[in-house]
């Protein structure tokens, strides 16, 4: 994700920071000096904070654990202002496999509080539990144990993006395709939503914020649902393109020029024979032309890590590979030679196609029905 950075890695997870966390600590800082309270309790505000991202990291770590069980690896998990995101490879196909991912989050978040509740009373500590709970001030303790029962309760709403709407797609799966499962879940969560947004009117405005975090999850969580059924089954060599230039390492930048201006092609594969060198893209061709005109080389200019994928590879495999690597374009080989090239707006060109062929063949059964 943009304007992340690396804090750290865990059991081989890299954990990132988002920059508008940092706007948070900077709003906690600003609250307490506008009320007048001292900069130890803006400091103590602080570290509760991060004693909550703390434990919102161990939940996404109970996501990545599970799923890396079934042979799904995490990418990352980013630390945004409204919790805590696992960057998974790919959700489980199989339903169970999906409900336990979905679960083990929650389950670490219960394991936190009871031990800290367990802890309380073997040490002979007095732990008010919800009744005594502050944001700054107060038992340390306490307020930990009460957030993460807030966290799991939270998560077990059953709405998109939150686990518990996983969960119910998960179990409606079992009974249903996986994308009426989602579609089902999905209007269940945004039903919710509106409750949430109607109550929050009259009671709490932070309520309209969560109904709309919820009801647009709801609609991301189909939507790309949508497109993974429209995706499925096709193989790369269907929408790869057939027709492109290519250039050489030694070839001069004024080449790659020319091919721009005289056709639609902005990225091209750069070859030596059949072999894959690298990729020329049309940013780094203009950063290069910016930086020393047209006297360089395009092996001068060229992205030389830069990933492929098979023609026979499924299409959406093939798209997480452009979404991981951050490609727009990507080369396409077959048993070590060019091939094609897969780009995103072709894709899209495709998928378009598609659409109106489905719905013509479907006003053309309605009009048969009639």
């Amino acid at each position: 994700m943009r304007w992340s950075w690396k804090i750290g890695r865990i059991a081989g997870i890299g954990i990132y920071i988002h920059a508008t966390f940092l706007l948070l600590i900077l709003f906690i800082l600003f609250v307490n000096w506008h009320e007048g309270k001292s900069l130890e309790t803006g400091v103590q505000g602080i570290i509760f904070v991060l004693a909550i991202f703390g434990c919102i990291v161990l939940h996404e770590l109970g996501h990545a654990l599970a799923a890396r069980r079934y042979g799904i690896q995490t990418r990352a998990i980013t630390l945004l202002p409204i919790g805590g995101l696992s960057s998974l490879e790919r959700m489980p196909d199989v339903p169970i496999q999906e409900l336990w991912v979905a679960i083990a989050g929650p389950v670490v978040n219960a394991v936190i509080a009871a031990l800290i509740f367990l802890g309380g009373l073997a040490a002979g500590l007095h732990l008010h539990f919800w009744t005594q709970f502050r944001w700054t001030g107060g038992s340390f303790l306490d307020n930990i144990m009460v957030v993460n029962v807030w966290l799991l309760l939270f998560n077990l709403i059953p709405a998109f993006p939150m686990d518990g709407g996983r969960m119910l797609r998960a179990l409606l799966a079992r009974r249903m395709d996986y994308a009426r499962a989602t579609l089902a879940a999905a209007r269940v969560g945004q039903a919710i939503a509106f409750v949430f947004g109607f109550v929050g009117l009259f009671t709490d405005p932070f309520l309209v914020f969560i109904a709309l975090f919820v009801w647009l999850g709801a609609e991301q969580e189909a939507a790309t649902v949508q497109v993974h059924s429209s995706l499925g089954g096709i193989p790369v060599q269907q929408a790869m393109l057939k027709e492109f230039q290519t250039l050489n390492p030694d070839d001069p930048l004024s080449a790659a020029v020319d091919h721009v201006l005289a056709g639609w092609q902005q990225d091209f594969p750069v070859v030596f024979g059949d072999h894959v060198l690298g990729v020329l893209t049309r940013e780094t061709l203009v950063r290069t032309l910016a930086q020393g005109g047209m006297t360089g080389r395009v092996r001068d200019a060229m992205n030389r890590e830069v990933a492929t994928v098979d023609s026979h590879d499924m299409l959406e495999k093939a798209l997480a590979t452009m979404r991981t690597s951050g490609a727009r374009a990507l080369p396409v080989v077959h048993d070590g030679q060019l091939v094609g090239m897969l780009t995103i707006d072709h894709v899209g060109e495709m998928l378009m196609i598609q659409s109106a062929l489905r719905q013509a063949q479907w006003k053309a059964r309605l009009a048969h029905r009639t």
